[in-house]
């Protein structure tokens, strides 16, 4: 995973990234965006890129920020932040932990719930009344929250989730991702 907003701030892709912030925050003035999933239709589009380097931009605007790994299969934001994995998401999902384990990144307001150890059925996890509890408990201590998915048309976790959210961001390649 590459945190290029990090490692080249000053590049076109990471310009890319601040166009998407800002035509995020603009896309309803009225009703703004405070809990986004990001995902995409197949795993090599990589939406988890897209949702780091998206929330690195979003704190560095000066937004508390908080990236929520769902993709409990194939987590990946910890390694990109150099966190370790749990306890996270699944731990407080199964009441395993007393207090949401939420770790500061190294980027100034980013925090990270990372995803836990992968559990035997993470739809059912993701659909259930605590995570419900626990989407609302964070969302009243941060600015934007962002969720790491996995692919919409290989599970139904992002599916989901997304009934559950402001805004659903589908990650594709251009001129490989097929519509069909």
């Amino acid at each position: 995973m590459s945190l290029i907003t990090l490692t080249d701030p000053r590049s076109p892709v990471s310009e890319a990234y601040r166009t998407l912030r800002t035509n995020l925050s603009f896309y309803s003035v009225d009703n703004p965006i405070k809990t986004l999933v990001v995902t995409s239709p197949t795993p090599q589009e990589n939406p988890a890129d897209t949702v780091a380097n998206l929330a690195v931009t979003l704190a560095q605007s000066g937004r508390r920020t908080l990236l929520v790994d769902c993709d409990l299969r194939r987590p990946a934001l910890h390694a990109a932040f150099s966190l370790p994995a749990e306890p996270g998401l699944t731990n407080m999902v199964l009441n395993e932990v007393d207090k949401l384990p939420i770790q500061n990144t190294s980027v100034d307001n980013l925090a990270l719930l990372a995803s836990g150890p992968t559990p035997p059925n993470p739809a059912d996890l993701i659909g259930s009344r605590q995570f419900d509890r626990i989407l609302e408990a964070v969302q009243a201590e941060y600015d934007i929250i962002l969720f790491n998915a996995p692919p919409i048309l290989a599970v139904t976790d992002a599916t989901i989730l997304g009934a559950k959210v402001d805004g659903v961001l589908l990650v594709v390649s251009a001129g490989k991702t097929r519509r069909d």
